[in-house]
């Protein structure tokens, strides 16, 4: 394995934090299904303790934010632009932020989906998280490709880590459009305010997916330097 100067200076910092960082991000997105679950049950006291705990996993990954940006080196010997790494971690935090946006309005509004659309929900909400479990398989690839000078097969497999990123938040625009269409049909039989706000949680929940590709591009902007 080639032997990166940056490396034994700095051992894995700042690729180890970043990488934890987007570990806590997807965790985050991750509580997003119990807690729908919950929603769907209208069972709010579940709801409402993991809804805290989405919350928590939100802090944390702030605070792992704040300790990375502290700790970058501003040296030379930072491989890839400092820069690059800052906005790569600023894209990767607003997938957090974006869950606990969604557990925080659907848990003080007490949202109720329709039943016609909870199958639905589900599968949007999985297909959102599976997004951001593709961006933090394709980032835990950093560290070697720093290793590898971002050359060779390790590339060319979070070349592909990446597209398939891509191809998930696809599916997930497919269903975000099916999904508004079945609220509208059911839009006349609910209170106007909740099909408002319904809307909003849909295109929160796809926010999720939209995020988690963006670290992938980051992500192949830094390949592509």
């Amino acid at each position: 394995m080639p032997n990166n100067p940056f490396l034994s200076l700095f051992g894995r910092s700042p690729i180890g934090p970043m990488q934890q960082h987007i570990a806590k991000a997807h965790e985050c997105a991750a509580q997003l299904m119990p807690f729908i679950e919950a929603v769907i049950a209208n069972d709010w006291t579940e709801a409402e303790r993991v809804q805290k705990q989405i919350a928590q996993l939100e802090r944390d990954a702030d605070k792992l934010k704040k300790d990375v940006r502290v700790h970058l080196p501003k040296s030379l010997f930072l491989p890839v632009p400092r820069s690059d790494l800052l906005e790569l971690l600023s894209v990767q935090d607003k997938v957090a932020n974006r869950a606990k946006d969604i557990a925080g309005l659907m848990l003080g509004r007490q949202m109720m989906i329709p039943a016609p659309l909870s199958d639905a929900f589900r599968a949007f909400v999985q297909r959102s998280i599976d997004a951001a479990a593709q961006a933090l398989k394709a980032m835990n690839e950093l560290d070697e490709l720093l290793e590898t000078g971002f050359s060779g097969r390790e590339v060319t497999l979070v070349e592909r880590m990446i597209e398939e990123l891509d191809a998930i938040e696809h599916d997930t625009d497919n269903m975000q459009i099916k999904l508004r269409s079945d609220l509208y049909k059911l839009e006349k039989d609910l209170p106007p305010v909740d099909v408002m706000f319904l809307y909003q949680i849909i295109e929160w929940i796809g926010d999720v997916a939209d995020r988690a590709q963006r670290v992938g591009n980051r992500l192949e902007l830094l390949m592509a330097r």
